[in-house]
């Protein structure tokens, strides 16, 4: 049996960033994780959209932790060395019919206390944006818009934390919840774990941990979106985010460059069964692509270079639920978290930390760390610079992947960091080695030789995203 204070089960990024608000407290606590690391479901695989504050009902959670989570985003990243760009948002209006729908986001923006929202029309519109489909009649523009890297957010929130003492326990599912007379009892794929307090992070099974403990159940819908990511040479095609009037199901199909330089296309918005579909499909993917282009014009598809989907964790009221549970004391749900939960996180950390030291009377630590710096990359440096880093360590001379111009000493820094990387995808997430034109086909060799040795395990032992997906297999260890 494993004791601890706090337990918070996902290790996402409103897990991670309430593990990092935690941290500053003099207490002890624990993020259990079911994957191999940190960022493997809703939070590897979404816009990465930092969005203004216009879309929440007015005086909904979502809009207060919206609002919130966009002031904090830019400190915060100067804090703990993420990449985050305020790109500015546009919503494209078509048609002269649709102004109404235009006026209605513009005043719920303002209700919700966004700044600096502006309606455009065509001319200045065409003026930012030069391909824009030239069927645009208006705009709403959101200067405070922003892109950033999911995963390097999540991974800086988690690693902090981690610094400030929280432990991380990965390949650990939770399996059954039960209430005890201090607290709770989670029984785990890898044994017994016991707290006074949980914190329910866990994406699209928020609900079902939150049914094993409360007779007052909650859904959550698995929301799918494909998406298209194109190459560099195409993320220069707009500059702000482009956002199609929103509908029922959310935003729409956007296009947007992506905080490394990419092109982003998508998503769908697919209610599924499966909680574990993360499958692209050719009716999604072409979903996309008939969509893509009617805010967009001439977008380069041929420079596709992979697609991928995620899912959205949507809860039946539309709306976040962060509290404790009426009838399971010290359990505090962060459930529903969809939408514009990347950019809410910072605040969701922030008032479930709050939530928790008041409970508990937690006492700041005066040792806490604030601050976190990102793996070097060389490309940053001046020449010199470079050449004396190089001559200092020269795995930082040798160039892994070519596509993205990762250098072993990335690689090496990736996994032996906090929480350092134990997987491809683990070192792709951490240095976007692979994430390049050719999708890891050449540099997956060369960074596996890296993680085998540095962890001191057989090439056979390598995997691309930890449990059995093995990349080598069927060789005798002898001949490797």
């Amino acid at each position: 049996m494993y004791d601890y204070d706090v337990i918070i089960i996902g290790a996402g990024v409103s897990g991670s960033a309430i593990a990092r608000e935690l941290s500053r407290y003099k207490v002890n606590a624990c993020v259990l994780e079911r994957e191999e690391d940190v960022c493997c479901g809703t939070s590897k695989a979404n816009s990465g959209i930092v969005h203004a504050g216009y879309d929440a009902p007015i005086g909904s959670m979502k809009a207060k932790m919206n609002l919130r989570g966009n002031a904090m985003m830019e400190q915060l990243s100067k804090d703990l060395d993420f990449p985050f760009f305020r790109n500015g948002s546009l919503v494209i209006c078509l048609d002269k019919k649709d102004m109404p729908r235009l006026q209605e986001l513009y005043d719920r923006g303002v209700a919700n206390g966004v700044w600096g929202l502006q309606i455009l029309m065509k001319e200045e519109v065409k003026e930012r944006e030069p391909n824009i489909t030239d069927e645009v009649y208006a705009a709403l523009y959101a200067p405070t818009g922003g892109i950033v890297c999911p995963f390097g957010l999540n991974i800086a929130l988690a690693e902090n934390a981690n610094t400030n003492g929280v432990e991380f326990r990965f390949h650990t599912e939770v399996q059954k919840i039960e209430k005890s007379e201090e607290g709770f009892i989670l029984h785990t794929s890898q044994g017994d774990y016991r707290a006074g307090y949980v914190v329910n992070a866990a994406g699209v099974y928020a609900d079902h941990f939150h049914n094993m403990v409360s007779d007052q159940k909650i859904h959550i819908t698995a929301r799918k979106g494909d998406y298209f990511l194109l190459d560099k040479s195409a993320g220069k095609h707009v500059s702000s985010t482009i956002f199609a009037l929103p509908g029922i199901y959310g935003k729409g199909v956007l296009v947007a460059p992506t905080a490394h330089g990419n092109l982003l296309v998508g998503p769908t918005a697919i209610d599924i069964p499966n909680k574990e579909g993360t499958n692209t499909t050719r009716e999604g993917l072409d979903q996309v692509l008939a969509k893509a282009g009617m805010n967009v014009k001439n977008l380069p598809m041929r420079q596709v270079i992979t697609s991928f989907a995620g899912l959205r964790a949507h809860e039946d009221q539309d709306e976040f639920i962060i509290e404790e549970v009426e009838d399971a004391k010290g359990f505090i749900d962060c459930a529903g978290i969809e939408s514009p939960g990347l950019t809410s996180c910072p605040a969701i950390g922030e008032l479930v930390a709050d939530m928790l030291r008041d409970k508990m009377r937690l006492e700041e630590k005066e040792e806490f760390i604030a601050t976190r710096k990102g793996i070097l990359n060389p490309e940053t440096l001046s020449k010199e610079e470079r050449i004396e880093l190089i001559k200092n360590n020269p795995a930082y001379g040798n160039i892994i992947c070519r596509c993205e111009m990762i250098t072993e000493g990335e690689i090496i820094d990736a996994i032996r960091r906090p929480l350092g990387a134990r997987s491809l995808d683990g070192v792709k997430r951490r240095t976007r080695a692979g994430m390049g034109r050719c999708q890891a086909g050449f540099c997956s060799p060369r960074t596996m030789e890296i993680l085998a040795r540095e962890l001191k395990v057989d090439m056979q032992d390598v995997t691309k995203s930890g449990g059995a997906s093995k990349i080598v297999v069927g060789v005798n260890k002898d001949t490797i």
